[in-house]
């Protein structure tokens, strides 16, 4: 997707640590019109699963999740990484890796809103090593649930995630794909 990959281009900062620090149009402040585009792309690109729901992890994946559903006409569940007193006592809970938090953080799901059967597609901001979203499919997994798509707004093809989610034989895309981050330089395929 050119847009996305022109404000990569233009605004993303390498912080190091392989940190892109996109958060003037996707993780702190959002560009409606931009996700507007990305739920469009998704959409048309894993319209032919025919998935029921959309799961995403709380919180910058919720704007191209939600995007993606308004154009797909779904709902979307996101993972939260703290159980609020009005869900449910008995919940779909797994541990996941953060690499900008630097720690493991719980991704937390009601069961009510996830559950078997469901056709799944996952959208996320970033897809890295994969281990956000591998926690993401095993809460999936765990309700019953079949995954039928990833997708991403920003692939690090570097960190190897494609490879660790091919092997689940489910397609994946990402709108844009960086090849490497040194310094000021970032790469894009």
């Amino acid at each position: 997707m050119d847009q996305l990959k022109e404000r990569i281009l233009k605004e993303g900062k390498n912080i190091g640590n392989g940190i892109l620090k996109v958060d003037g149009f996707i993780n702190h402040q959002v560009d409606p019109e931009l996700m507007n585009e990305a739920g469009k792309e998704f959409a048309r690109f894993f319209n032919h699963v025919s998935p029921t729901k959309i799961l995403t992890a709380e919180i910058s994946g919720i704007a191209p999740a939600v995007s993606t559903g308004l154009h797909m006409n779904l709902p979307v569940v996101f993972a939260r990484k703290h159980k609020p007193i009005t869900m449910p006592d008995q919940v779909l809970l797994t541990l996941s890796p953060s690499h900008t938090k630097g720690r493991t953080v719980e991704l937390i799901v009601s069961p009510e809103y996830l559950g078997q059967g469901e056709r799944v597609l996952i959208i996320d901001d970033f897809l890295a090593s994969g281990l956000t979203i591998l926690g993401l499919i095993r809460l999936a997994e765990t309700a019953g649930s079949n995954i039928v798509g990833v997708g991403a707004l920003i692939e690090k093809t570097f960190e190897s995630g494609r490879e660790r989610l091919e092997k689940l034989n489910i397609p994946v895309h990402s709108l844009a794909r960086i090849k490497s981050m040194e310094g000021d330089t970032i790469t894009l395929y």
